[in-house]
């Protein structure tokens, strides 16, 4: 099928992914509520969707390359809210994506046809900035980029840094994950500097649990030339830190953190790796029982930075004992404008991704989700949308 079709009003139609509340609760009551069994591969289904008029400050673009992002799983699971019910029924995921621009408004001045460029989630700036909302998920009317082709506006987008090194599957593992780990380790260093002066204590221990933010989060503290420790299940992705320096840690060997006693094992482990310090910064995509673990591995002053709740979005900690090692709890959520052009000029010098070895198709989209879901992936998971892929990123594809 082609990317648009003319509907009988003499619109635009481009193949999309949607989710919607009707599907989202046929499969709920398929597995009676139980989120474990959910298959999120038979909510998110290829639709299509009308595109907008072209504004004057719009650009549109056909889309090359998408990543899996765990919010769609949010999406679909309707674990926090349910989002698309709250938006009328249905929503049009995708946070993030490479794109080649194909028409321009009147008015954009930075993108001319041909450009290929990165889109970003940052969907509704506050006074400072930071998003109020995220695009495809709470900002009201907003369309993802899980489509063939799509309308953004100008300042949605940046320019994808083809001259960086990476390949394309590797830029478009970044537009979403690369900000949100330049966001949080900037907050997470400015806060522990506020307490530990860069003079009284010049090298820091650094722990991050999760995936493709938190690899992100260690390969800049790494380059910031500090000690850097990634506790994982996936054995594949601990080996491809260790080139960068980064030292693996095998959560199973703490049965995950199922009880005090795993807790503690682990505690004792970081203490044994970093002297009978700890970790001055955490960085918790998870949650969950990962919450715990990581407030024990803290050092004093330490600080433990969240944008993430894959496993639950509720923890308990214990007030008192945090006040007395004078730990910092923040919780940020994804990048500024600005932010988000400071961490993009990183790619490649800095983040270099690990991607999963399977480069998925359009139509295998969902399949993905639910891989990604079920943690069978040992890399960043890639969607290749274009079949027919423009002559400036043609060298990048391996």
């Amino acid at each position: 099928m082609s990317a648009w079709s003319a509907n009988q009003n003499g619109g635009r139609m481009s193949r999309a992914y949607a989710i919607t509340a009707k599907a989202i609760a046929a499969e709920r009551a398929r597995v009676d509520d139980d989120l474990d069994r959910v298959d999120i591969a038979s909510i998110i289904a290829l639709d299509e969707l009308e595109l907008a008029d072209v504004k004057p400050h719009d650009v549109k673009i056909r889309v090359l390359v998408v990543s899996a992002e765990h919010n769609i799983a949010h999406a679909a699971l309707a674990d926090t809210v349910n989002i698309a019910d709250l938006r009328g029924g249905k929503i049009y995921p995708g946070n993030s994506a490479v794109g080649e621009v194909t028409e321009v408004g009147p008015d954009v001045t930075r993108f001319k046809v041909g450009d290929i460029v990165l889109t970003h989630c940052n969907g509704a700036p506050d006074a400072h900035g930071y998003p109020l909302r995220i695009w495809a998920y709470d900002q009201p009317d907003s369309v993802g980029w899980y489509a063939e082709e799509a309308v953004v506006g100008d300042w949605q987008l940046v320019h994808a840094p083809l001259e960086c090194g990476l390949n394309l599957w590797e830029i478009g593992a970044l537009p979403l994950r690369a900000p949100t780990a330049y966001h949080l380790w900037r907050r997470a260093e400015g806060m522990l500097r506020v307490k530990l002066p860069q003079e009284g204590l010049s090298t820091l221990n650094v722990l991050a649990f999760g995936g493709g933010v938190s690899e992100l989060f260690l390969m800049l503290a790494r380059h910031r030339g500090h000690n850097a420790f990634f506790c994982s299940g996936s054995p594949e992705r601990r080996t491809a830190l260790e080139s960068f320096g980064i030292v693996g840690i095998d959560q199973k060997q703490f049965n995950r953190f199922a009880d005090r006693t795993d807790v503690k094992a682990f505690g004792k482990e970081v203490k044994h790796l970093t002297a009978g310090t700890g970790m001055h910064i955490v960085c918790d995509m998870l949650r969950g029982p990962v919450f715990a673990a990581g407030i024990v591995a803290a050092s004093r002053m330490g600080v433990n930075v969240s944008a993430g709740w894959q496993l639950a979005m509720m923890v308990t900690y214990n007030s008192a004992g945090a006040s007395a090692k004078q730990i910092t709890l923040d919780h940020t959520h994804y990048e500024t404008l600005v932010g988000i052009e400071a961490a993009t000029s990183l790619y490649g010098s800095v983040f270099k991704p690990t991607i999963h070895n399977e480069i998925y198709s359009f139509e295998d989209l969902p399949r993905a989700m639910a891989e990604m879901q079920a943690n069978q992936q040992i890399g960043i998971p890639i969607i290749r949308v274009a079949d027919d892929m423009p002559e400036a990123v043609q060298p990048l594809i391996p």
